[in-house]
């Protein structure tokens, strides 16, 4: 139960940050330049941590393509995940009270 609602109120952040992020900014700022328009270092930070611990394949391959994309798409994503992982969290059978077979009395106290 905490972790299906751990999950809501993270994708409803998530989703509504990359909303912000789609109506504020210009339609098509790329992820690595919003990171560089927050911290001019960060991106080169981010390059020589992830090289470093890595591997230069692991930057090229995997992170710089999800720089390219619009900054607004990974929030989204990644809120999309966590609302699928709240219902699916959630949707486990516990506190639905016990099941009855079809045909038996119901008991009212």
């Amino acid at each position: 139960m905490i972790v299906s609602r751990t999950f809501a109120v993270l994708a409803a952040l998530l989703l509504v940050g990359a909303v912000a992020l789609a109506m504020l900014a210009p339609p098509e700022l790329p992820l690595g330049q919003a990171l560089f328009l927050l911290d001019h270092r960060l991106p080169d930070a981010l390059r020589g941590g992830i090289e470093g611990h890595g591997g230069g394949w692991v930057w090229r391959d995997l992170v710089l393509p999800v720089l390219r994309r619009p900054a607004w798409l990974v929030p989204a994503s990644i809120g999309l995940l966590c609302a699928g992982a709240s219902l699916t969290f959630g949707s486990s059978g516990a506190g639905r009270g016990p099941r009855r077979r079809p045909g038996s009395p119901r008991r009212w106290f």
